[in-house]
C-alpha cells in the first residue's frame, strides 16, 4: 500500500475497467487520482493470473474481448498487444454437444435432418410460436425458434443463472443472442474480436502505470472515505451500497466458481461448454487454454456457478427492479460532486468495450476533452448477461 495521505484531484473508486480507464484519462491531464479497490488486485472482473500449474486463468470466470469500435480497440491498444481469437460454445444437449447460438448445424443435428441454408428459415418459421407481444425471455425464444428448441437450449440454462424461468425475464436477456441459418459458429458477430496477448491484468498494469496514479487495494471505500482528501468522486461500485441501501437492496446474480488443473494437454474442443440440463448444477465450463493460446502440457477449467449470494455480478432484468433503480438514479444525479460509472453503478450490464466507452465518455465530460482525446461514444447496451 502507498501513502495516501495527501489531497487528489479525483478519487476513483473501483480499480476495473471503468475506473482503471477513467483513472488514466484523467491522469493524463496532469490531475493527481487516487484508484482503490475493496479487491487486493487490479482489472476487476477481468483479473487474470497464472494458477500454481503455471497456466493463465480468470478467476472471475471466461472474458472475451469483442467491439466494433475502432476508437476502443485504437485506445486499449496503447497498453497491449492482440492475440486473434473467435469464441465458440456448445452446448450438451443428452450425449451431444451442439453450436451455440443456434445456427443451421445445431438444427440439423438436434432434428436429425439435413437441412440447407434456403430451407432454414422456413423450418423454424413452422416450430415458431405466434406471440402477439413479446415480452420475456421466454417470448423471445418461443417466437423465433418454437418449443423444442426452447426447452432444450434456453429454459433450463436461464433458471439456473437467473433463479427464475424465463417467462419472468425481461426480453432482453434472450434478445441479444441471434439465431443464424448458416454454419457460422462463432459466439460474437463483432468486427474486432481479440484477447490482450499478455492477459488482461497486464494490460491493466500498463494503464495504470502512471506516476500521477496512486493505488490503494484492499481497502473498502466505506472504511477510509473520511480519511481520504479529494476534490471530486468517481464511484463504480454498487449505486445501492454507496446510498446505504435507503430503498433496499437492488437484486443481483452472484456467481461461484470451481478452478481445477487436470493432468491433460486438452479437456474440451471449445473454451465453453455449456451445460443446460436441469440434473446439472453448473451452467459452463471453461477451458481456459483456448482462450490465451497458452502451450501446456496440463490444463486449468472452471465450473460455474450461478447463485443468489456473493458478489454481484449481473443485474436482474425485471420491472421491478428498473423502477427501484430509478429511485437510486434519481439520487445519483442530484448528488454534487460524483460521477457515477460503470456496471454497478448504474445498474446495467455492459459488455468490456461499451464500460470503456462509458469511462471514456465521462473522462471526456470530467476533463473538457473531446473525442480526439481518447473520448468514446459509448454504443447502446443490453441488460442482460453474456459470457464477456
Amino acid at each position: 500500500m502507498r501513502d495516501v495521505a495527501k489531497r487528489y484531484d479525483y478519487l476513483v473508486v473501483g480499480a476495473g475497467f471503468a475506473g482503471s480507464v477513467i483513472a488514466e484519462r484523467l491522469a493524463n491531464t496532469g490531475s493527481t487520482v487516487l484508484l482503490m479497490d475493496r479487491r487486493p488486485h487490479i482489472a476487476g472482473n477481468a483479473y487474470d493470473h497464472h494458477d500454481a500449474a503455471g497456466i493463465l486463468i480468470h478467476r472471475y470466470g471466461p472474458h472475451i474481448f469483442h467491439t466494433n469500435s475502432q476508437q476502443i480497440i485504437e485506445y486499449l491498444s496503447r497498453f497491449t498487444d492482440w492475440r486473434p481469437y473467435e469464441h465458440r460454445v456448445l452446448a450438451q444437449i443428452g450425449e451431444a454437444r451442439m453450436p451455440i447460438p443456434i445456427n443451421r448445424t445445431t438444427i440439423n443435428a438436434f432434428f436429425g435432418l439435413s437441412l440447407t441454408e434456403a430451407q432454414v428459415p422456413e423450418f423454424l418459421a413452422s416450430k415458431a410460436e405466434a406471440i402477439p407481444l413479446v415480452r420475456t425471455s421466454a417470448d423471445v425464444v418461443l417466437s423465433t425458434v418454437g418449443h423444442e428448441l426452447y426447452e432444450a437450449f434456453f429454459r433450463g440454462y436461464t433458471r439456473k443463472q437467473w433463479g427464475v424461468d424465463p417467462s419472468e425475464l425481461d426480453k432482453s436477456v434472450t434478445a441479444r443472442i441471434p439465431t443464424r441459418t448458416n454454419d457460422d459458429d462463432r459466439y460474437f458477430g463483432d468486427r474486432f474480436q481479440m484477447m490482450p496477448r499478455l492477459g488482461f491484468t497486464r494490460m491493466f498494469e500498463n494503464m495504470l502505470d502512471h506516476p500521477n496514479i496512486t493505488l490503494l487495494l484492499d481497502a473498502d471505500y466505506r472504511d477510509v472515505r473520511d480519511e481520504i482528501v479529494a476534490d471530486h468522486l468517481v464511484y463504480t461500485g454498487p449505486v445501492d451500497e454507496y446510498f446505504g441501501f435507503r430503498y433496499g437492496k437492488l437484486p443481483y446474480r452472484s456467481l461461484r466458481f470451481e478452478h481445477t488443473t487436470l493432468d491433460v494437454a486438452t479437456h474440451q474442443p471449445v473454451a465453453v461448454v455449456n451445460y443446460p440440463g436441469k440434473d446439472t448444477p453448473y451452467t459452463r465450463v471453461t477451458e481456459f487454454k483456448h482462450l490465451t493460446g497458452q502451450v501446456h502440457h496440463r490444463t486449468s477449467i472452471c465450473y460455474e456457478f450461478p447463485s443468489a449470494e456473493g458478489d454481484p455480478y449481473y443485474p436482474v432484468p425485471r420491472p421491478e427492479n428498473a423502477a427501484l433503480y430509478a429511485r437510486y438514479q434519481t439520487l445519483a444525479d442530484n448528488t454534487p460532486g460524483v460521477t457515477f460509472v460503470g456496471r454497478l453503478a448504474t445498474y446495467r450490464y455492459y459488455n468490456m468495450d461499451q464500460v470503456v466507452g462509458q469511462a471514456l465518455t465521462a473522462a471526456g465530460r470530467l476533463t473538457g476533452r473531446s473525442a480526439q482525446a481518447g473520448q468514446v461514444a459509448t454504443h447502446p447496451v443490453a441488460a442482460a448477461a453474456s459470457v464477456s
